[in-house]
């Protein structure tokens, strides 16, 4: 199974930017995970075209927070992955949201538009950067997850 993560598009509307990455980075992925901050419908309804995971973010119209939920636990291949877009400061994010998760072997976050890819207590902890909005690295990025016997993350700087 190969999931394409996305966050923090920040986007009005589907832009050429997010139909290149869909294309190039996206075109053959199983699934789609957008960790919030989409701001459009249109983001979630153009990502569609795979089974798409969806989680508000801060920064979301009503209607997306009307339509999506502000966490999910998905479980693929029999791995249980929580979704949340995160809040507050950057600075311990990950201690904040792994409180709100129990049995799960990933957390797929966004919200910091900082890069995570990292395992801690057992549990990867998963932030594929923003797509396209400020980036603290000084590049957009987004991730793939590959899941097999494991869990494999994968940042792809754009």
């Amino acid at each position: 199974m190969r999931i394409g993560v996305i966050s923090d598009t920040h986007l009005k509307g589907v832009s050429p930017r997010l139909i290149e990455i869909y294309e190039e980075y996206f075109s053959e992925v199983d699934m789609i995970i957008h960790a919030g901050d989409l701001v459009s419908m249109e983001v979630a309804d153009f990502l569609s075209q795979k089974p798409l995971h969806v989680v508000q973010g801060n920064m979301d119209i009503v209607e997306i927070r009307e339509r999506f939920p502000q966490k999910n636990v998905i479980e693929v291949s029999g791995f249980r992955l929580g979704l949340i877009h995160g809040w507050g400061s950057p600075f311990g994010i990950e201690r904040r949201i792994r409180s709100e998760f129990n049995d799960v072997h990933a957390i797929i976050y966004g919200h910091s538009h900082r890069q995570a890819n990292h395992t801690d207590k057992g549990v990867l902890f998963f932030n594929p950067g923003t797509a396209m909005g400020f980036s603290v690295s000084g590049s957009n990025s987004v991730g793939i997850l590959d899941i097999g016997e494991r869990i494999r993350g994968t940042i792809i700087p754009l």
